[in-house]
């Protein structure tokens, strides 16, 4: 047999299963709309929330920096790859969160991945919501501690966990704070009172959250810190991406001086990794701005995100536990998900379809991402377009 003739056996395994991926089209565009193969498609695929990914600001500014920087870093960040504009923006993250510190990742994928294992390691304990982000689970798994997962959202089976766990060394909670496939947020003032109590740290991922929640939209701990002012304290380790709602790329981790200085030295990602251009750093400048000065985009997101979830319930459709700009549809059967998402691509609607092991078995969905660039004329058309393609099953 062929060396390689496994792969094909795999590939054919999971195309009888219905979970075969396939690269999709690439695109010329990017925002609301979309073209893909020369026709315009409505892109509810993107996690461009606040719709700046193709904000001439950003672009702008990203190509002032190539011109006075060039692309590559060319090293790592603890060799040579640290420029200016990543040291701006990392005291400019650490002044929007309120912390001592900020360091910043190639990929957010590259924080979780990097900054768990730096924390816990053999002898330790880490907890973590079962519809954690792949990034964090296998965080955990390169960690070597011993992993507790607890039910989604069950915060009475962490507290059972937690006061079964005082024989490790160190312990560690981490959860994302808006759940990117459910589009919920994780109940984080009783985690990050469970936390306290046990003397463990708390790691939360603000990924999908930042610039969207919270009243300057800082994320899921602002949302929740005006009924709970001690909740920013007790989150230890704040991860973030800004390659969603901020319309860049990269990752983010802010918390105290020490620990930012520990991950300098012992987070692999970091240290073995060239830093991201510079130019990347400079678009992402301009969005933490622009979530300052343009308060609106989050709050209209929001409200009419709410207002979309409310008439996808009114005709039917199961959007789960979603408060959020998140919005799955759930309809269980891998093949019907990706036959209803054919189907509305078809029809110049971009709605993904999400199956194991990105969501568990039988909970695979469409997954909306709502923007604030979707507007009115077409929500109205997603709604239509859905009730055609149910009509015609």
């Amino acid at each position: 047999m062929e060396p390689l003739q496994w792969i094909d056996d795999e590939l054919g395994e999971r195309q009888r299963a219905g979970l075969l991926r396939t690269l999709p089209p690439p695109l010329t565009t990017a925002g609301a709309v979309v073209e893909v193969a020369g026709k315009s498609i409505i892109n509810f695929a993107s996690n461009d929330y606040l719709g700046l990914a193709a904000d001439k600001r950003l672009s702008e500014a990203a190509i002032a920096s190539f011109h006075q920087q060039g692309v590559g870093r060319g090293a790592s960040p603890l060799v040579s790859g640290r420029s200016m504009v990543h040291e701006a923006l990392e005291k400019r993250l650490a002044a929007f969160f309120g912390t001592e510190a900020a360091l910043l990742f190639p990929t957010s994928f590259a924080a979780n991945a990097g900054i768990i294992p730096a924390l816990v390691g053999m002898g330790d304990a880490i907890y973590g919501d079962e519809k954690n982000h792949a990034s964090i689970i296998d965080g955990c798994r390169l960690a070597r501690a011993e992993r507790h997962i607890y039910p989604h959202a069950k915060i009475d089976a962490l507290a059972t966990l937690l006061e079964a766990g005082k024989k490790y060394r160190r312990r560690l909670i981490v959860t994302d704070t808006l759940f990117s496939m459910d589009g919920d947020l994780a109940r984080l003032p009783q985690i990050a009172e469970l936390a306290h109590e046990h003397d463990a740290m708390l790691m939360v991922d603000e990924a999908h959250a930042i610039g969207v929640f919270g009243a300057n939209g800082r994320g899921v701990v602002e949302h929740f810190s005006a009924a709970h002012p001690k909740l920013p304290e007790r989150v230890h380790i704040r991860v973030g991406s800004f390659g969603k709602a901020l319309g860049a790329a990269g990752g983010y981790v802010c918390g105290s001086a020490a620990l930012i200085s520990w991950l300098a030295n012992t987070a692999r990602t970091y240290v073995f990794s060239t830093a991201h251009p510079a130019a990347v750093s400079a678009a992402a400048l301009v969005a933490l701005d622009l979530v300052d000065r343009e308060p609106e985009r989050r709050r209209g997101l929001l409200e009419r995100a709410a207002e979309l979830r409310e008439r996808l319930t009114a005709d039917g459709w199961n959007t789960g536990r979603s408060e959020s700009q998140i919005i799955p549809v759930i309809l269980g059967s891998p093949e019907r998900t990706m036959e209803i998402s054919e189907k509305l691509r078809d029809r110049g609607i971009w709605a993904p379809g999400i199956r194991p092991p990105s969501v568990p078995a039988g909970e695979s969905l469409l997954r909306l991402g709502f923007t604030a660039g979707h507007t009115g004329e077409m929500v109205e058309r997603l709604l239509e377009t859905l009730k055609k393609v149910r009509r015609s099953e």
